[in-house]
């Protein structure tokens, strides 16, 4: 456990900043009367959610393989961050729909029904608390593993 602590600690800030950046979304209306535009915006969430593998592994590389790591090093503690993004999705999703922004579901069910994307109950069944659980667990490992690998293959030492 001790040797994994950098892993740990950057998968919590990872959950963290991603918490505080769907506050943002929410403060800035993303999630109430502009929430139209909502799927365009999240998406820029890639960039500080890359920054933070490329510092977690740069700190990992520096600190705990003495400046040398190699490409399976990296890909190991950027999967070991992902787990513990996956592990924390399920709360960090709980505590956004439930203390951030508890009026999120209705709102996008009623933009979706709206916009004629989707019927009533189609909308209740996508939007809602199990769903975005699931897609939350699904997401985080598959982004995360396809940002360590990539991360990790940047970060490498280069053996000559």
């Amino acid at each position: 456990m001790q040797k994994h602590l950098t892993e740990i600690r950057w998968g919590i800030i990872f959950t963290l900043v991603m918490l505080l950046w769907l506050w943002l979304e929410h403060l800035v209306g993303l999630h109430g009367p502009y929430i139209e535009h909502h799927a365009t915006y999240t998406n820029l969430f890639a960039i500080p959610a890359i920054l933070i593998y490329v510092l977690a592994l740069r700190q990992k590389k520096r600190r705990d393989y003495n400046g040398v790591m190699s490409f399976k090093q990296g890909i190991v503690a950027g999967l070991l961050i992902t787990l513990v993004v996956v592990v924390l999705s399920p709360v960090s999703q709980w505590f956004f729909h439930t203390v951030i922004s508890p009026d999120y579901f209705a709102n996008v069910q009623a933009y979706a029904v709206a916009a004629q994307m989707m019927t009533q109950e189609e909308a209740a069944a996508y939007f809602n608390l199990p769903s975005y659980i699931v897609q939350s667990l699904i997401g985080a490992a598959i982004m995360g593993s396809v940002t360590s690998v990539i991360v990790a293959f940047f970060l490498r030492s280069k053996t000559s």
